[in-house]
């Protein structure tokens, strides 16, 4: 399958209190940022096939003024070789959607935007940090269909005390009711480094109990399955197959991806490296013409093996049977987990159902410990 490109905008214009991505209020960086870019495309031409996905993530894409996003663009398509169809998403921000820069993301080619909405109830999203209101949610999915977008992803947040099943249902009503082709639901974490982070080591904000978080994950899917949406992975939702993210799933499916820009992250099938977490520290690198490198791990086959075991699980399309036969007692633990409900066998591949799901990470080490 063809390689995917990512590029990173690590530009917000504030940061919000549960975000571990790189991205910082600095907008005053962000022609350096772009000149070091171009720069980073330079060190990487001719090495990868054609891409067929394009992913302008975040921070916040939609941040940057519409020449800059244009600029940049441009130069990708310029340097880097793509398909015919390939699928070109960006992140964006519901305020910077206003009709004019959503008719500059179509002007540019990109056919799929993918919405950082996280809540419809504003009470939510003020507690979030967000500094939209559904007033600017509602605006901003009317500008994309309006102006002809036919593929529209939202992005939404659950499991926390300041909000009740109630309320979550709430949420995914209102984001059914613009029939979006794909829909992201993520689990509240509170990363280390973070101002949510920082407040639950202080015991000012109290995670959910366990049984609380399944009573989310389980509500979420049936809803959305009862909907017509597909449940492909853990927190990923689409409307049909077509509709899958076709960039993320080659994380998943161990393709080679391309990453550019502070913080992103890059694999060659083998070989896995991400670039430095500082916009400064990037900019200098790029500038002495090295890669901007901060680490990087050549996977051994036992290594790729065990990730393809973990990823694939976290998938509808499951793993190959043959994946675990080198397991010994791989036979007595499959059984076991039929029997438990959490996988079945289809056409050969182990597919794990909604309650695998819930417990993925654990899968794998069934098949090596028993249920």
């Amino acid at each position: 399958m063809s390689p995917g490109l990512y590029v990173h905008v690590p530009f917000c214009r504030s940061k919000c209190p549960y975000c571990a991505f790189y991205s910082i209020p600095s907008p005053s960086l962000i022609p350096i940022w772009l000149d070091s870019l171009k720069k980073e495309v330079s060190l990487y031409s001719g090495q990868f096939e054609p891409f067929d996905s394009l992913y302008v993530g975040g921070g916040t894409p939609t941040l940057l003024e519409t020449g800059i996003l244009a600029d940049l663009i441009k130069h990708l398509f310029t340097h880097f070789d793509f398909t015919p169809d390939t699928e070109v998403t960006v992140e964006a921000n519901p305020c910077d959607l206003t009709d004019e820069k959503t008719g500059a993301l179509r002007d540019l080619g990109i056919n799929r935007v993918n919405v950082g909405v996280q809540s419809f109830d504003d009470r939510v999203l003020s507690f979030l940090g967000r500094r939209h209101r559904v007033k600017e949610i509602n605006g901003a999915l009317n500008h994309l269909r309006r102006l002809g977008f036919e593929n529209v992803g939202i992005d939404l947040i659950y499991g926390f005390k300041e909000q009740d099943l109630k309320d979550w249902r709430n949420t995914l009503y209102n984001a059914l009711s613009f029939q979006p082709e794909h829909i992201s639901c993520y689990q509240l974490t509170f990363e280390k480094k973070t101002v949510f982070g920082r407040l639950r080591d202080k015991g000012q904000i109290e995670p959910l109990m366990e049984s609380e978080e399944a009573a989310y994950f389980l509500t979420t899917s049936q809803h959305l399955e009862d909907n017509g949406y597909i449940h492909y992975e853990i927190s990923n939702f689409a409307k049909n197959k077509a509709c899958r993210s076709r960039h993320n799933q080659k994380y998943w499916r161990h393709i080679p991806t391309l990453g550019l820009g502070p913080s992103a992250h890059s694999f060659d099938g083998k070989k896995r490296w991400w670039n430095v977490r500082s916009i400064k520290r990037y900019c200098a690198a790029v500038e002495k013409g090295r890669p901007p490198v901060e680490g990087w791990e050549d996977l051994t086959e036992e290594q790729l093996w065990l990730e393809t075991l973990s990823l694939g699980l976290r998938t509808s399309t499951g793993i190959d049977l043959r994946a675990v036969s080198r397991i010994p007692q791989s036979d007595a633990a499959l059984s076991n987990l039929q029997a438990s409900g959490l996988v079945k066998v289809i056409d050969g591949r182990i597919i794990p159902t909604r309650e695998g799901f819930l417990v993925a990470d654990q899968l794998p080490v069934c098949f090596f410990e028993g249920v």
